[in-house]
Formats: structure tokens, C-alpha cells, sequence
């Protein structure tokens, strides 16, 4: 009896905890907060930038952190504007670019985003470097790592009873920090999402480079690009949909990203 009232109350927990992703309308499982998620990503993130191989081109550099900054702004914007400026808050939005040659990029929770060099020659221009810079604003917005999270922490939880959860939950969001954000010693780069959560940031960075004024159908020739690369499957595509899946849902997402495109001159 004791065990089946845990997992009715866990399930009531659950239900209680989901939210709805901005734009996607989906519904997600969310029960940590980001004052529990925030603190420890940000100084994982710390530590990962002091020792981090910080790039030497001061152009592109800089261009990096001008596309984030413009579409992070873009974001903040359409945030205030309907009523959800609070869910990002407490979010501090930093850009930085590594020297590594890995075609690759990785959010942090709280908008701590990270370019490697190596795929600026696929994104080859400044709208190029916002569909993979709004791409990876859309996951801090849809909040996926607080989503992956709170998966962790039901799965450990298991049976607890509710005084026993709701007790041991922040430590266990500090226990599993490690896990869910991947960035430890030996490779120093965030665990891959799920291919449910790249598909959605693919939708929500279309339309988040069009509020920020960059052209979305560009998008479709960056990820063609990446796809005929002739090396092995990226890191950054390693759990996105397939090819043609991703250029036909890009295609598919282009009308609505459109009505939130200006062109900034």
C-alpha cells in the first residue's frame, strides 16, 4: 500500500509539474524550478570557460556574440510581449567561440551558449550562425534541460513518499547535474538531446532568427550543408531527425516563420 500511494503521489507530482513550451504549445514535464537548475549550470559553465581552448579570432568572435545578443534581444522582446518574461528571468545570456575544430554547439540552462569553430565554415555567413545560434536559444527558452532534468529526478525518486521527494529533490538536481549536462573532464561538451527536443529547437530557432531579422530560408541550406559534409555524422546532428526528415519539416515551418520575419537593413 505504502509504495503504491508513493507512485500515485509521484504521478500527482508530475501532473502538477507540466508547463507548455513557448510557440510549440507542447506540454512538458517540469518539476525543477530554474532557481534549482540555474545556480549549478552556471557554475559548471564557469568552470567549463576557464579552461575552455576560447578562440584568438577576434572578428568572428565578435560575430558571434552580435548574432546572440540580437537574437536573444529578439527573444526577451516577444517574451515581454506576451505575458512570459518571467520565465526567463533569471536567465543570463552569454556567447562565447572555442577553438575546436568539431562541428558543434551546446546551450547551457540560463542562455550560456557555446560555438566551436569548426562550424563556421558550414554556417558561412551571419544568417548562417543564426540558425545554429537561434536553434540553441530555442532550447534554453523551451527549457529542455529543466524537461530532461525532472525525467532524472522522477526515475530516482521512484516510489518516495511526497514529504520524502519534495525533501530530496534539490539535492537530487544537484547529484544529477553532472549527468544531465555532461560536462565533465574527459570531453567537456553537454550531452545530446533527445531528437524530439532538436527537432523542436530546429522549429522555434526558425522562427527566432526571423525576429531577429535574419532571412529563415536560409535555414535549409545550412542543414544541407552540415548533412553533405562527406565526414561522419556530426556531433551536432548526431540525434536530430534525418536529413530529409529535418529539411522537409523546415520547409513545413517556413510560412510561419515568415510572418515574424523584417528584414533589419
Amino acid at each position: 500500500m505504502g509504495k503504491y500511494l508513493g507512485n500515485l503521489i509521484v504521478i500527482c507530482l508530475v501532473a502538477a509539474g507540466c508547463s507548455t513550451v513557448p510557440l510549440t504549445g507542447r506540454k512538458q514535464l517540469n518539476i525543477v524550478s530554474n532557481e534549482e537548475l540555474l545556480a549549478s549550470s552556471f557554475n559548471q559553465y564557469d568552470e567549463y570557460i576557464r579552461t575552455a581552448p576560447i578562440s584568438k579570432d577576434l572578428q568572428k568572435t565578435a560575430l558571434v556574440v552580435k548574432v546572440g545578443k540580437r537574437i536573444a534581444g529578439a527573444v526577451e522582446q516577444y517574451m515581454k510581449n506576451n505575458g512570459l518574461e518571467d520565465q526567463i528571468k533569471d536567465y543570463q545570456w552569454e556567447f562565447h567561440l572555442v577553438a575546436d575544430a568539431v562541428p558543434n554547439a551546446f546551450c547551457m540552462p540560463g542562455g550560456k551558449i557555446v560555438v566551436y569553430e569548426g562550424i563556421l565554415p558550414f554556417t558561412q555567413d551571419e544568417t548562417g550562425l543564426a540558425v545554429v545560434l537561434g536553434h540553441e536559444v530555442a532550447h534554453a527558452v523551451a527549457k529542455h534541460s529543466n524537461e530532461r532534468m525532472s525525467q532524472q529526478v522522477i526515475v530516482a525518486l521512484g516510489g518516495e513518499l511526497v514529504n520524502e521527494a519534495v525533501s530530496k529533490k534539490s539535492a537530487l538536481v544537484k547529484e544529477l547535474a553532472p549527468v544531465v549536462y555532461g560536462l565533465g573532464s574527459q570531453f567537456a561538451v553537454m550531452l545530446p538531446y533527445s531528437r524530439s527536443h532538436e527537432s523542436e529547437a530546429d522549429h522555434m530557432g526558425l522562427i527566432f532568427m526571423a525576429m531577429a531579422g535574419y532571412d529563415p530560408a536560409m535555414a535549409e541550406s545550412f542543414w544541407l550543408r552540415m548533412s553533405q559534409s562527406g565526414a561522419k555524422t556530426p556531433e551536432f546532428l548526431s540525434t536530430h531527425p534525418s536529413d530529409r526528415t529535418r529539411v522537409e519539416k523546415i520547409r513545413s515551418w517556413l510560412p510561419e516563420a515568415k510572418k515574424y520575419y523584417m528584414p533589419v537593413f
